[in-house]
């Protein structure tokens, strides 16, 4: 290796604390081992390399196949010689860490030639039924690398939707951003078919964040390297965040895991390491003042449901939920849309229409709303339990989004909450109040009719804060 190559190499290592650097070490001799070039041992003659096989053999558990490929194609890729046409079917220690440092500690721009070669083996331009293709698998492998590994924190693909949909809804979602120089965006069949140069993929792993995420989750859970060091960011701490609350409980969650990982990525920074469990109709009854009863007060929340259709579809309510005749929240809250499509509709400017919940009165609309006006809401949940509306001919005014659900007026199937981030105090134990708490006279009239605490049975059991859910 020259001069130039060699300070090239040793600015990549540099990259690394010397912790990181043995940690990498480690791992390419692990590789090299496995491809038999033990070339130290046999003298100076040969260096040590990694075979594709030998990467196969050491991630056929934790990866799919094809993301292993991926990933071989990305190391070939990198030119330590100057002459592309010089290529190597081995990778060498050079390649290695140039290939973790890019992709690890790199800037768009530093990564985006191993990612054009990941999305494809041949150079120039690439379809985008090849960037979908890889994105796709990307999705999976993330899906497949943390469950793995065991580091979903408490969710699984028993108690959520199967993921094989989320994971071409997530892929659709990441590539909808995807611009032409001219910024024209292509969609459907024109998509697939659109040939993108290398500025254009660089362009978009700049403005989609998710991309770098993802790799970098890939690499250090896939190769079993730099997962557990201090260098992590929060995108990859709380990528998924605590499952609480559903464990035992023979749920299975309207999320899939795609779609937790995205919609939690989009919440304030404060509120993604833990989800847990408010409300499911399907647990909790189908009832609207079961529904107030278990959100009200609960900080900062996520609500999700399904129409009769198959439509799923929520929003993330930013502040608690308090029952009164006025609208609430602020700019921060968003709807979705999780089925057929996955996408996110943030606030307009238009009107502070963020927030409604009201119950029992005679003159304001009874119900759950988000977005839009009374009578005509973005999402709306009514008081007569199992009725809802989306209207929006052509969007609704707060959120900008299109009508959610199959049908404008739908009949529900399931409803979900789940509070996010760290419940409020008041919403812990010693706030939790029954109607008991709230109303002596209630009480006092049970106790006089012999039925003293009866009520406690429908108290809903207090989750232990530390119960681990893994």
């Amino acid at each position: 290796m020259g001069n130039a190559e060699s300070n090239a190499y040793q600015n990549h290592l540099s990259r690394f604390l010397p912790e990181e650097q043995s940690v990498i070490d480690g791992v390419f001799d692990t590789l090299s081992g496995l491809s038999g070039s033990a070339g130290a041992k046999n003298g100076k003659g040969t260096k040590k390399t990694v075979t594709l096989a030998a990467l196969q053999a050491y991630m056929r558990e934790p990866l799919p196949e094809q993301m292993t490929v991926r990933l071989y194609n990305g190391m070939k890729s990198i030119d330590l010689t100057g002459k592309s046409s010089g290529l190597s079917e081995q990778i060498a220690k050079e390649q290695f860490v140039i290939f973790m440092s890019n992709l690890l500690k790199g800037n768009a721009d530093e990564k985006i030639t191993i990612i054009m070669r990941m999305i494809s083996k041949t150079e120039g331009p690439v379809k985008g039924k090849q960037i979908q293709e890889f994105t796709e698998d990307l999705i999976m492998s993330v899906v497949h690398v943390l469950s793995y590994r065991k580091e979903l924190k408490g969710w699984n693909s028993e108690n959520t939707r199967d993921s094989a949909s989320g994971v071409k809804a997530l892929a659709s979602q990441l590539l909808s951003e995807l611009k032409l120089a001219d910024g024209t965006k292509p969609v459907g069949p024109q998509l697939m078919e659109t040939n993108f140069d290398q500025s254009v993929i660089e362009d978009w792993v700049y403005r989609v964040p998710q991309i770098s995420v993802f790799l970098s989750v890939v690499i250090r859970q896939g190769l079993h390297v730099l997962h557990s060091l201090p260098d992590q960011t929060k995108d990859i701490l709380n990528l998924v965040p605590a499952c609480k609350g559903i464990k035992g409980r023979g749920l299975v969650s309207l999320f899939d895991i795609p779609s937790i990982i995205y919609i939690n990525s989009l919440l304030p920074a404060e509120l993604q390491h833990k989800w847990q469990l408010l409300f499911s109709s399907r647990l909790h009854g189908e009832s609207f003042s079961q529904l107030c009863g278990h959100i009200v007060n609960k900080g900062p929340c996520v609500v999700i449901l399904k129409d009769l259709d198959g439509y799923i579809f929520g929003g993330f309510a930013s502040h608690s939920w308090e029952v009164k005749p006025q609208f609430q929240g602020d700019n921060r809250c968003f709807l979705f849309s999780v089925f057929p499509s996955l996408a996110v509709y943030t606030y307009t400017g238009y009107n502070d229409h963020y927030m409604y919940l009201n119950h029992g009165q005679q003159t304001m609309p009874n119900g759950l709303g988000m977005g839009g006006q009374h009578g005509y809401f973005g999402l709306w949940i009514d008081s007569d339990y199992g009725k809802g509306h989306s209207k929006a001919k052509p969007r609704c005014t707060t959120y900008n989004s299109p009508q959610l659900s199959a049908k404008e007026d739908f009949t529900l199937d399931a409803v979900e909450v789940w509070a996010v981030g760290d419940l409020p105090e008041s919403a812990g134990t010693k706030g939790k109040k029954s109607i008991l708490d709230v109303d002596p006279e209630a009480q006092a009239f049970l106790e006089m009719a012999g039925k003293s605490r009866q009520s406690e049975g429908l108290r809903e059991p207090v989750e232990e804060e530390e119960e681990d859910d893994d």
